[in-house]
């Protein structure tokens, strides 16, 4: 008789097993069974909880989603100003766990799967919806709604652009920086508003 959980320990070690198989060989040279195996499981009990490689890869990107959900919230709830909020969303977006190596090349295969995987493409659309309406509700605070909206789409762009550059660099991610660059578009972008309003 199975353990209690163990389906759910075995799904995440599948997820984990995917992120790391993607690290090392990129996400069209890994197999199904390469991942079973790495997870220390069957290849068709990989095939019988997710059925095929794509769906493992939704089912992973499923999974980091709700980390880094988990991440911005837990940022958002020690902030009490608009301010604070927009860089809690910005902090929570590169999370410890999450802005490293392993797990950034895994977001650079969900990127490209999602333009030919519907489900992944879904996933990808939600998230992108969810964050630009975030920082517009908080940038909205400084700005009027249609300039809050362009600076959260940008914003957001930033924070995507980061992401992708550190996928494709050898150089070790830098949380810090990376969080900076994007603190920086959006300081320049609230005091260029607040300076057209003072002076218009």
């Amino acid at each position: 008789m199975p353990k209690v959980g163990m389906e759910a320990e075995r799904r995440k070690s599948l997820i984990d097993a995917t992120v790391d198989a993607i690290h090392e060989r990129g996400y069209s040279d890994i197999t199904m069974a390469q991942i079973a195996k790495r997870a220390g499981v069957s290849g068709g009990l990989v095939h019988h909880y997710f059925g095929s490689k794509d769906q493992l890869l939704a089912a992973t990107m499923r999974h980091l989603l709700t980390e880094l959900g988990r991440a911005i919230r837990k940022d958002l709830a020690r902030a009490e100003t608009p301010r604070e909020r927009i860089s809690a969303i910005i902090t929570g977006n590169f999370a410890t766990d999450q802005f490293q190596p392993a797990v950034i090349a895994a977001w650079l295969a969900f990127y490209v799967q999602s333009r030919t995987t519907k489900s992944n493409s879904r996933l990808l659309r939600v998230y992108a919806a969810r964050l630009a309406s975030n920082l517009t509700f908080n940038l909205r605070s400084f700005m009027p709604r249609a300039e809050a909206q362009r600076v959260a789409e940008g914003t957001a762009s930033m924070i995507d652009g980061v992401w992708i550059r550190q996928a494709l660099s050898d150089a070790r991610p830098d949380r810090q920086a990376a969080i900076a660059i994007v603190e920086d578009y959006v300081e320049t972008k609230i005091a260029a508003y607040t300076n057209r309003a003072d002076n218009g």
